[in-house]
């Protein structure tokens, strides 16, 4: 942070698009987006559509492409750099504990570790247990392993199925994905593990049918992001939770997208005051730095004996010495609080922008739904070469998720942008 300030270069917290920001370097080293494609193409494994752009330095809120280029990001690599692009504190601390350890293996303590677990049980309530991976699919595998464990330790060998909702999206390991309500990614993938279900997503009465005495969990986001920013009203989550007790059934609340403050509180299901039984995140934990993680209350975690779980890197020195300080800046900041703030700001300019005939979502993960006609995809690839990066999270509808740290000035811009190419 002192090397920053003296530079003349203040924290992106105190920066607006209109403030003093650092030029985008061209080094030598930055191949043009050209060489770029090319080496992707023959190289790397085609498994994603992506968009004509390489980004290769950001700060903040900005970005920088390889041709110099700068934008405004109002997706937060997919909700995760919810602190902004190379948060000095941050890469500070990645940058030392990198200097001082690496790497042990989990047969061994390490020094961060059991801290990350204890600010994470201080945020969830107090009296769980929190096991370390790298991903929020991860996260998600074990949460689904742990339920299946403990439902079949309380309730017999056929205990072992979790009710999802259709509209979620909880991965893309054979698990869940085998848990994910979407029909259309996992077709190519058949035949999937047994034992998952689905039913619509808010309706208690559908839910009601589905949970009978096979099922171990139910497995919930708060906001389904990846389905098109859903929320789950807090009388839902409520009846819910409710349900889940008559029929003595785990419930999991995903909160990979939506954890960490993004919709205005520390994790979403916060807004129905309710208790869940296990609880996964991953994304913004690191701000950049894959680790994700699955809670869950004491006794259920004691379902789990040593070797029923593993994983070589999750919860490594280097990703949790990131978390931590993640967690020390979020706390500073009161980021719940900015995310309200900010959130409600981006919802009234867009409810005001032309085109734009519906806003939803929470804090600061909102979806904006398009008057017909327009085509999401096209409005999101017209906005990045204007200079905002959002996505189109179905066929007629933006999300956007920028940095919890974003300004009102930076709102001001995205939106800006927007409109002229709304118009």
């Amino acid at each position: 942070m002192s090397e920053r300030r003296e530079a003349g270069i203040p924290p992106s917290s105190e920066r607006g698009p209109s403030g003093p920001a650092p030029e985008a370097p061209r080094a030598g080293n930055v191949s043009s987006l050209g060489e770029i494609e090319a080496l992707d193409a023959q190289y790397v494994m085609q498994t994603y559509g992506r968009t004509p752009v390489a980004f290769v330095r950001g700060d903040g809120t900005r970005l920088w492409d390889s041709e110099g280029k700068q934008y405004l990001d109002f997706l937060s690599g997919l909700a995760v750099v919810s602190l902004g692009h190379a948060h000095p504190e941050v890469a500070d601390a990645i940058a030392d504990q990198a200097r001082t350890l690496l790497h042990v293996s989990n047969l061994y303590f390490n020094d961060v570790q059991p801290r990350v677990a204890a600010r994470l049980d201080a945020l969830l309530g107090d009296g769980g247990r929190v096991f370390f991976a790298n991903s929020g699919a991860e996260a998600n595998e074990c949460a689904i392993k742990l339920a299946r464990r403990y439902g079949q330790r309380h309730g017999g060998r056929d205990r072992f199925h979790v009710v999802s909702a259709y509209g979620s999206f909880h991965g893309r390991t054979l698990t869940t994905l085998a848990a994910t309500g979407q029909p259309q990614k996992q077709e190519t993938f058949q035949p999937l593990p047994s034992g998952f279900r689905q039913v619509a997503f808010g309706e208690i009465d559908a839910l009601a049918t589905a949970l009978d005495d096979r099922v171990a969990a139910v497995l919930l986001e708060p906001v389904q992001g990846e389905g098109g920013v859903n929320s789950a009203s807090p009388e839902y989550l409520l009846a819910v939770r409710q349900l889940s007790d008559e029929r003595e059934a785990l419930l999991i609340m995903d909160e990979v997208q939506t954890g960490l403050g993004r919709t205005g509180r520390w994790f979403g299901f916060q807004h129905a005051g309710i208790a869940p039984d296990i609880v996964t995140m991953a994304k913004a934990l690191g701000n950049g730095a894959p680790i994700g993680a699955c809670w869950a209350r004491a006794d259920v975690a004691a379902a789990f004996a040593p070797g029923d779980h593993a994983t070589t890197f999750g919860g490594q020195p280097l990703a949790a010495r990131a978390a931590l300080t993640v967690l020390d800046v979020m706390a500073r900041e009161d980021v719940p609080q900015r995310a309200r703030r900010a959130g409600t700001r981006l919802t009234e300019a867009l409810q005001k922008t032309p085109a734009i005939v519906d806003v939803r979502g929470l804090g600061l993960l909102l979806a904006a739904e398009l008057e017909p006609g327009l085509d999401a995809s096209d409005v999101a690839r017209r906005s990045l070469e204007a200079g905002l990066v959002l996505n189109a999270v179905t066929p007629s509808a933006l999300r956007l998720a920028p940095p919890l740290l974003v300004t009102d000035e930076e709102i001001d811009d995205a939106i800006a942008i927007l409109a002229t190419v709304l118009r």
